[in-house]
């Protein structure tokens, strides 16, 4: 497996599943990132994350709700504290939400929760991340997450091409938002390569999560060793590309 070499990794939605599982895994990793930057709306209540601080000294745990405009530019300020002049090296926007609902079911309130939480939220907490993304681009070369990188936690179910309609027919608002968040890739991955970062879109497979349920073939510690690998090989050719945790392509 490559070796993924970034001095910082933030995180979103890190309190359990895919998040706390990339948290784990950076934190074991060798070389491990210099720090590993968890969020989550609760960290007084997440145990776990708490738990690896004692033992981890290059873990930290900040407070973040990502549909909060305030709990936003806080968190900014305490990460800049943080990481100081060599900026953030990744950014993992991977906080979302997901409410079943057939089209008989989904209503205009379903659907504009999950397109804040998934979609809005992914671009307000990049944006607001842009100049200590932009200050690490500035001391390397290249493209990658050694120099600055956007993840952007997206869905096979999002894919327009590979997925048909009738396959996630419970998840109409879910499915729309991850369509969008995938555009929003394709978008920063275009607007950002003058700058050096890149950008893309990261489908970590069907995992056994709270969101993933009990039927995914997959568990967190079995699928997090490839996405990272899939992190650590990203270049330039990657920018603005749809993959899944093993690496291939996926159609839009």
């Amino acid at each position: 497996m490559a070796q993924l070499r970034c001095r910082s990794v933030l995180i979103t939605g890190s309190s359990r599943g895919i998040g706390l599982g990339l948290v784990r895994g950076l934190l074991a990793a060798c070389p491990a990132p210099e720090l590993v930057l968890a969020t989550c709306r609760y960290p007084e209540k997440a145990q776990e994350l708490q738990q690896l601080c004692k033992k981890y000294n290059n873990l930290k745990v900040l407070q973040l709700d990502v549909v909060s405009e305030s709990s936003i530019k806080k968190v900014v300020k305490e990460v800049e504290d943080i990481v100081g002049d060599k900026g953030l090296n990744c950014l993992v926007n991977n906080a979302g939400i997901n409410v079943l609902a057939t089209l008989e079911e989904v209503t205009a309130e379903t659907m504009l929760r999950i397109y804040e939480t998934n979609t809005v939220a992914q671009l307000m907490v990049t944006k607001a991340f842009l100049p200590l993304l932009r200050k690490a681009a500035q001391l390397s070369t290249g493209m990658g997450c050694h120099r600055a990188t956007i993840v952007n936690m997206s869905s096979i179910s999002a894919s327009m091409e590979l997925v048909q309609a009738d396959d996630f027919l419970m998840v109409y608002p879910y499915r729309i938002a991850k369509t969008a968040l995938n555009m929003i890739t394709r978008c920063l991955a275009v607007d950002l390569k003058p700058d050096g970062i890149l950008c893309i879109s990261l489908h970590p497979g069907w995992i056994e999560t709270d969101m993933g349920g009990s039927l995914a073939p997959l568990k967190v510690q079995d699928a997090i060793p490839g996405i990272l690998s899939v992190l650590a090989d990203l270049s330039e050719k990657d920018n603005g590309s749809f993959l899944n945790g093993q690496g291939g392509t996926l159609p839009w």
